[in-house]
């Protein structure tokens, strides 16, 4: 593994002699425009090994994405071979459907100290709640980015993680469009605590993800990745488009159904990703149709 590769693989070409905040942020943001968030693989027939030198080759020799337990643990190796103050954290996604938070943790993110400040950073959560930049860990501060307004609040030591969402305006459709699976515009995304993880913690939750029927990994395939401007997401045969902040607090969204064939060809051109074995599209009815609602 070299870190000049990755550095090619997210076409960063910058210094990273000083591991201040302001390097985090542009390495950051070439990660999370560079690697898809996929789920890909489990709809290819194809184990996925939590393990380094496996999540590298993928990665960054292949140039694929992955989930969170994949691009996440990609960057926190990064970050620790330039020098950052960097650990892995455990966190329990939001369900709107069930609302409530899943009882075991089912995600990763990581946590990078700079000059006694504490940063999230979450490179796997895709789609519209994915964060820009470092967030600071401050309870009930509001901080506004490109894709909206997060915020965490803290309570006995359970740290919450929401957005402010805008409005949605549909292309195709000449009102705007709002998804508010709960109250009001707020969408809580996960809740974790500050205890140091281990990758190794996760191996189990790798391998339940891949073979449970119930989870929506299983039910949707799905690849996503942030542009200058929104994201791309390819959900199934659905791919969405989102421009953040088209007009003020609405994002214009534009919504295709793709065929096989288009599927394939919007994977190369849009995410960069020519899969090794065939893909077989999944999105079961009766869930929101596009990763704009789903996640």
């Amino acid at each position: 593994m070299n870190i000049q590769e990755y550095f090619a693989r997210i076409s960063y070409d910058k210094s990273h002699k000083e591991a201040d905040l302001q390097t985090l942020t542009v390495i950051f943001q070439h990660h999370i425009q560079a690697i898809p968030f996929e789920n890909l693989s489990m709809h290819c027939g194809e184990t996925i090994k939590l393990d380094l030198q496996s999540t590298y080759d993928k990665i960054v020799r292949k140039r694929r994405g992955g989930w969170c337990l994949e691009t996440n643990h990609l960057l926190f190796w990064a970050l620790q071979e330039i020098g950052y103050d960097v650990c892995i954290l455990g966190g329990n996604s939001y369900e709107p459907a069930k609302k409530a938070y899943t009882a075991e943790i089912n995600h990763i993110l990581l946590k990078v100290v700079i000059e006694g400040n504490s940063y999230i950073i979450d490179a796997g959560f895709g789609g519209a709640y994915q964060a820009w930049q470092p967030l600071m860990l401050i309870s009930g501060k509001d901080q506004l980015q490109v894709p909206g307004i997060f915020r965490f609040m803290e309570d006995n030591g359970t740290w919450y993680f929401e957005k402010v969402k805008r409005k949605h305006y549909i292309s195709e459709q000449s009102v705007p469009f709002t998804h508010t699976p709960e109250l009001g515009n707020i969408r809580k995304i996960h809740r974790f605590t500050l205890k140091p993880r281990h990758i190794n913690d996760f191996q189990e939750l790798n391998a339940y993800l891949q073979v449970s029927p119930d989870n929506i990994l299983q039910k949707k395939s799905i690849c996503s990745l942030q542009t200058t401007e929104g994201l791309y997401a390819l959900v199934g045969w659905t791919f969405t488009e989102m421009k953040y902040n088209h007009m003020e607090d609405l994002d214009l969204v534009h919504i295709t159904t793709l065929t096989d064939e288009e599927v394939e060809k919007t994977l190369k051109e849009k995410f960069g990703i020519v899969l090794e074995n065939k893909l077989v599209p999944v999105n079961v009815r009766g869930l929101p149709p596009n990763l704009v609602d789903t996640i």
